[in-house]
């Protein structure tokens, strides 16, 4: 069988097209960057083609050329988008709907895509509650409102076309390479890795990450299934401040110097707190420990910059 994953160079695409080549999968990958990624170890089980998702022909032809059974679209801007609305919206927005459209009529019935922990936004609007899927949507940043609007187009299709489209909300993805979008409970891991000083604002700031090898998992379990239980799900993550982050690095790097101008940031935070025991439970997913992710993470950086591993 095949998978056609649009936007499979990036960070997320690039660690779930391997697992849907362990699962006997043939992938094609449509990325307007094909060369970001290198897949050659896998010979004829994975191709690369160049396409835009905000082209709606780019989008029709490489279904038809890959005549897939199943869709992944991880094709987004990763941020807020605020600087530029109409790129944004466009690739966001348009993007997607080109995706399920084109799916809709190649006559590719399943389609799963990414959503955001961004549609909740802060916290403070919840209170000391881990919130699942059906609470309200409070995110009103341009990134945040395209993806309410992305849940709300997927429903839409689902309902007047009977197709099988299912989201994601990822929650704060962290690995070694991850530079856009929310970063700094990334470079207080990295940057000490490295041996650099790493300075940041608020020691309180909460966060929700979740190591993004848990995340590309977790698309490729939902995307295998012809039909899920629900149309969309929280990944969640590990509820933690950037000083409790902090403090786990420096287990591993006793040296390393993580300075914070200031304790607070709690009250500002983002949603961090989330309900993911419905896509854990449904397609039995596990989460290892955080401390065994901030190693690994410690030591993928190390690896690449030529220093000692530490255990």
């Amino acid at each position: 069988m095949t998978t056609l994953v649009l936007g499979g160079t990036g960070f997320i695409g690039k660690r779930a097209i391997p697992r849907l080549i362990q699962r006997g999968e043939k992938v094609v990958v449509m990325d307007i960057n094909p060369g970001a990624a290198d897949f050659s170890e896998f010979g004829d089980q994975v191709e690369v083609m160049r396409g835009d998702i905000m082209q709606f022909q780019d989008v029709v032809t490489a279904i038809l050329h890959a005549k897939p059974d199943r869709i992944m679209n991880l094709a987004y801007l990763l941020g807020s988008g605020d600087d530029t609305p109409h790129f944004t919206m466009k690739l966001n927005i348009l993007g997607m709907d080109n995706s399920f459209e084109a799916a809709r009529i190649c006559g590719v019935n399943r389609v799963t895509y990414a959503s955001s922990i961004a549609v909740s936004g802060p916290q403070s609007n919840f209170g000391d509650v881990a919130i699942d899927e059906d609470a309200p949507m409070h995110g009103s940043n341009q990134y945040a409102m395209h993806k309410r609007f992305n849940e709300f187009q997927a429903q839409q299709f689902n309902h007047v076309y009977g197709m099988s489209i299912t989201g994601i909300r990822p929650a704060n993805v962290t690995g070694p390479d991850k530079v856009r979008g929310s970063t700094d409970h990334v470079q207080v891991v990295t940057l000490p890795a490295s041996g650099q000083v790493a300075n940041f604002p608020k020691a309180g700031l909460m966060r929700c990450p979740v190591h993004v090898d848990d995340i590309a998992e977790a698309f490729v379990r939902v995307t295998m299934v012809d039909k899920s239980s629900h149309p969309i799900y929280n990944s969640g993550g590990y509820p933690i401040s950037l000083g409790d982050l902090a403090s786990i690095v420096k287990k591993y790097l006793p040296e390393a110097e993580i300075n914070f101008a200031s304790p607070d940031g709690k009250d500002e935070s983002g949603n961090y707190l989330v309900n993911n025991d419905r896509l854990l439970g449904e397609f039995e997913l596990e989460y290892p420990p955080i401390e065994q992710r901030v190693l690994q993470i410690i030591n993928d950086v190390r690896r690449d910059e030529g220093l000692p591993l530490v255990g």
